[in-house]
């Protein structure tokens, strides 16, 4: 009896080691890692060794602990399902995702991001820089691979060009991809994206999906933050009921990129702009999207909230990106005081950071 006791108090230990060590595997596997290598190209040879190949990529950065990795790949993996192949890893990325990479074998692609509220022309100047083509293609003749809507004319007969239905995310192509064949890719994961029952619930609203993504599109240049973007929604709804100019600024930032002259400051000639995409002048849904639009966008352009506010500025307390939201006219002019008062500071210390860099 008397060893009893010790062996309980042992056991219960190693059960307790094993437990921790068991999570930190799995932490460890599960957490992102940042790493500067994006860009670069990591070749594997054939008949590498499982471990080797962790070791190599803990080297790279790319993985930030081997023995986790090892554990997990020899308990959970199958370390002879390794490829091998010329590797392009985004940043950040999980250890598990880069196994999974590795089991899948990936031939030298070049990936490019597409990030959300992207317009056409961000989009075809990324895709020139990725991808050039001999003979040169410039955006402009990216842009006008833009200009065929028959990708999308079941769902947006009345479209112009394809701003609004490229998805954006990150996408692997052949180095020598043309840039038709990637538009086209970009906007079939639209279609995959778009699911019958929104075009459903736009008839429900009394607008045409056409109208929907280009709601979703100005929730998603107004607001990062998925957890006000139903509201936000719902001020651009309440305005357009009411008869109000949505007073957008994303919408004149679009101008002055449709006009060539966009330099990262909204001036007042942009504001002032002769254009029907110009929300400040222009009551209405300006005539088709101005970005690309995420999911969660459009499910808040399909689910605003029910409010009555029709103003909101940027919560400049919070400093998160997130929006104060009026229905009071007075309220909202208090709230902007202190943003154009912030604005300002950002803007004196903009120029002092720049005068700054020039005297170096």
């Amino acid at each position: 009896m008397k060893l009893v006791k010790p062996v309980l108090i042992l056991t219960s230990l190693i059960l307790i080691i094993g437990a921790a060590f068991s999570y930190w595997v799995y932490r460890s596997v599960h957490t992102p890692n940042t790493h500067d290598k994006a860009e670069q190209y990591i070749t594997i040879e054939k008949g590498t060794p499982p471990n080797e190949i962790v070791t190599k990529f803990v080297s790279e950065g790319i993985i930030p602990s081997r023995i986790p990795t090892i554990v997990y790949l020899r308990t959970f993996g199958n370390p002879s399902a390794l490829k091998a192949g010329e590797y392009q890893f985004s940043s950040p990325i999980t250890p598990l995702q880069v196994i999974a990479e590795l089991e899948k074998g990936e031939e030298r692609t070049t990936k490019i991001t597409i990030p959300e509220g992207y317009t056409r022309f961000d989009i075809a100047k990324r895709i020139v820089e990725r991808f050039p083509q001999e003979p040169p293609v410039d955006e402009k003749q990216v842009l006008a691979f833009m200009d065929d809507t028959s990708l999308i004319q079941d769902i947006a007969p009345q479209a112009k060009n394809l701003e609004g239905y490229i998805y954006p995310s990150t996408y692997s192509f052949p180095r020598e991809e043309k840039p038709d064949a990637i538009i086209k890719a970009m906007v079939t994961q639209f279609r995959k994206i778009w699911k019958p029952e929104w075009t459903t619930r736009a008839q429900e609203l009394g607008r045409s999906p056409q109208e929907i993504v280009t709601i979703a599109s100005l929730v998603e240049t107004e607001s990062k933050i998925d957890a006000e973007r139903p509201t936000v929604a719902s001020v651009i709804y309440n305005r357009l009921s009411k008869g109000i100019p949505l007073g957008l600024d994303q919408t004149a930032v679009y101008v002055a990129k449709m006009q060539n002259r966009w330099d990262g400051t909204i001036n007042k000639s942009d504001l002032e702009a002769a254009s029907p995409y110009n929300t400040r002048r222009y009551a209405g849904l300006p005539p088709g999207p101005i970005s690309s639009v995420s999911e969660s966008a459009v499910n808040a352009a399909l689910n605003p909230a029910q409010t009555d506010y029709i103003y909101y500025v940027l919560n400049v307390s919070a400093n998160d990106g997130s929006h104060l939201f009026f229905s009071s006219a007075s309220e909202f002019e208090r709230a902007k005081v202190e943003y154009q008062r912030w604005l300002e500071q950002q803007r004196r210390e903009k120029r002092a950071a720049e005068a700054q860099q020039q005297q170096q």
